[in-house]
């Protein structure tokens, strides 16, 4: 952990994220913060997850004529679906991601990084953290997100870090709750096929599914990802004018 802490050039702060949140922001100058997760809280139940690729084919299948004829059929329907599926399939994820935060304004904030910004998330998680407590973090400064999980005994499975299902939250170093690594669900694709023309930059998404919790806020970057060890990695979201450090480092630990 030492290497991957350690100070560098991403240490100082660049402004682009935090003139486009100031902008978003600028109504809710007076307004009080939502209430974090505490501490004490039980382990959330996270949302059911699904698959990302909404392209399969239909279970009904029209009957033909002769048995021949309909294993034809379905050879070439298979070789389509596994055509269309590979479009989204998840990849390994690399040295260097295209990393986005999203979720409504009172909602949960989720991560999301994708090798191909066409591809199913590489690593999707969902943190209980409401998405406006880490839009006012950014908008006053640079953000160092930690995620902890627990170390597993010997004989208890050897996942790699990046597949570990839960982690404590930290945000500046106070804890802020919990995260879950889950699948890419219809709604979560629906939002990274919105901004998958967008390289660098943060917004608002038109959404009419979400107005108990405000508006769909979102936030995508290129991140450098940094490997200590394979209890420890890195993630910090590159300067777009090539001038400073990252304004967000998530840090990955397994204690």
């Amino acid at each position: 952990m030492r290497t991957i802490m350690a100070r560098s050039s991403h240490e100082s702060s660049f402004s682009f994220s935090k003139r486009h949140f100031q902008r978003i922001l600028g109504k809710e100058g007076g307004q009080k913060k939502p209430e974090e997760a505490k501490p004490e809280e039980a382990t959330p139940a996270f949302s059911t997850a699904t698959s990302c690729d909404d392209d399969a084919p239909p279970a009904e299948r029209k009957k033909w004529p002769s048995a021949a004829a309909a294993n034809a059929v379905s050879r070439i329907r298979s070789a389509l679906a596994a055509a269309i599926s590979g479009r989204h399939r998840p990849v390994g994820i690399g040295a260097r991601v295209t990393g986005t935060l999203f979720g409504h304004r009172r909602g949960h904030l989720h991560f999301a990084f994708q090798v191909d910004p066409r591809a199913c998330p590489a690593v999707l998680i969902e943190l209980t953290t409401p998405t406006s407590t880490l839009v006012r973090e950014m908008a006053s400064g640079p953000v160092r997100v930690a995620l902890e999980c627990e170390r597993r005994r010997a004989g208890g499975g050897g996942k790699r870090l990046l597949e570990e299902p839960l982690w404590r939250v930290y945000c500046n170093g106070r804890k802020c709750g919990y995260a879950a690594r889950r699948e890419c669900g219809p709604a979560d694709w629906r939002v990274l096929q919105a901004v998958e023309p967008v390289s660098t930059g943060a917004g608002v998404l038109p959404t009419g599914d979400g107005a108990a919790y405000g508006e769909m806020m979102y936030m995508r970057a290129r991140f450098d990802r940094v490997v200590g060890s394979k209890d420890s990695e890195a993630l910090y979201m590159l300067n777009p004018d090539n001038n400073g450090g990252p304004e967000l480092s998530i840090y990955l630990l397994r204690v």
